[in-house]
């Protein structure tokens, strides 16, 4: 009874969702411990409802009302639980604000994570994610994370390999692992720090800077720099960040295109595929600053659409569509969306 009593219907979503959607959920209730996690799955009331966990609504496009149970992900703490000769362990549950992590881990001095500065979302999205930027991605510092599984009602820990991490991607986004709910992530972070500057835009900013040896806070703070000139601030501007991924192609169909498009933007991949940048494509269709309803391209990075003012998620999926028509009839290339529709 107290965890029906804490349940809310006809719950709305938009300050829920950095998109800043307007929808509304059958049922809301705000998750702070375990125990009404596993209570919920296990109450006989709410099992035939469709649930949606939701964690910051940083990877997230409502496309209209959720006619189930809410479940907003807000479980609290992060501490340093050790190490060994060559790294620190630290843990942070889910519900962490994802930014807020990383400072906490500069101002322990512990460095590893600045480079994933200000990516907005909790700590629980960033291995579904496998959240990346400037050169570093979280399968690249992680340990561990743990998970509690609705089919069976257990909790355990899985390690890097269990979570199959790919670019943008993760075994919570697959049919293995879809139901499993995040509820803390372990990071292993250097002792031996050394700033990671592989990325040339960041390598770059921090030369003009005159750091010959960038602290981590500097490397972070630089970070930051970036992407607040690039990058529209959600609180602002509703967005879900990067819209699309970076699509991967075959070293073939990359040479085949710059015999056409000599600009190309490309990067070799370890794997002799070739990763084309998905901004400058949408660019070159001539998408970069214009509209279609209140959904818009982002005038600064062509990769991002946003909400200009009371977009609806049919609007951005419209949007999303008609971008990818484009890019597909120009360069015969499809593009992914990053977030998940709902």
């Amino acid at each position: 009874m107290q965890l029906l009593s804490s349940i809310q219907y006809q719950f709305p979503l938009q300050h829920l969702n950095t998109f800043s959607i307007a929808a509304s959920a059958h049922a809301y209730l705000r998750i702070t411990n375990t125990e009404q996690l596993i209570g919920v799955y296990a109450d006989a009331n709410w099992r035939a409802f469709p649930r949606l966990v939701l964690g910051g609504g940083s990877n997230v496009l409502l496309t209209g009302d959720f006619p189930g149970l809410v479940l907003h992900l807000a479980l609290a703490g992060k501490e340093v639980v050790g190490g060994n000769e060559t790294h620190h362990f630290v843990r942070a549950a889910a519900g962490e604000n994802w930014h807020a992590f990383v400072q906490w881990t500069l101002a322990q001095g512990i460095g590893g994570l600045e480079n994933l500065s200000l990516i907005p979302g909790t700590v629980g999205a960033s291995p579904i994610q496998n959240i990346g930027a400037y050169g570093l991605e979280i399968k690249d510092v992680f340990h561990s994370v743990t998970v509690f599984d609705p089919r069976d009602g257990s909790t355990r820990t899985m390690d890097a390999a269990a979570c199959r991490f790919g670019y943008r991607d993760s075994i919570f986004k697959r049919e293995a692992g879809r139901e499993l709910v995040i509820l803390d992530v372990t990071l292993a972070l250097p002792r031996s720090w050394q700033p990671n500057l592989r990325y040339a835009e960041l390598a770059q900013a921090v030369a003009e800077q005159g750091w010959t040896v960038p602290t981590a806070q500097q490397v972070a703070d630089t970070v930051i720099a970036i992407r607040r000139r690039k990058l529209p601030d959600p609180a602002v501007i509703g967005n879900a960040g990067s819209f699309f991924k970076n699509p991967v192609v075959s070293s073939e169909q990359c040479a085949a295109l710059l015999e056409r498009f000599p600009a190309l933007v490309h990067h070799a991949q370890p794997d002799g595929s070739e990763k084309l940048a998905a901004g400058w494509l949408i660019d070159q269709c001539g998408w970069k600053g214009r509209n279609l309803g209140a959904a818009g391209v982002y005038p600064k990075q062509a990769l991002v659409l946003v909400n200009n003012g009371g977009a609806t998620g049919a609007e951005v999926v419209a949007l999303a569509a008609a971008i990818q028509a484009d890019v597909m009839a120009k360069y015969g290339v499809a593009l992914e969306a990053e977030p998940v529709f709902v």
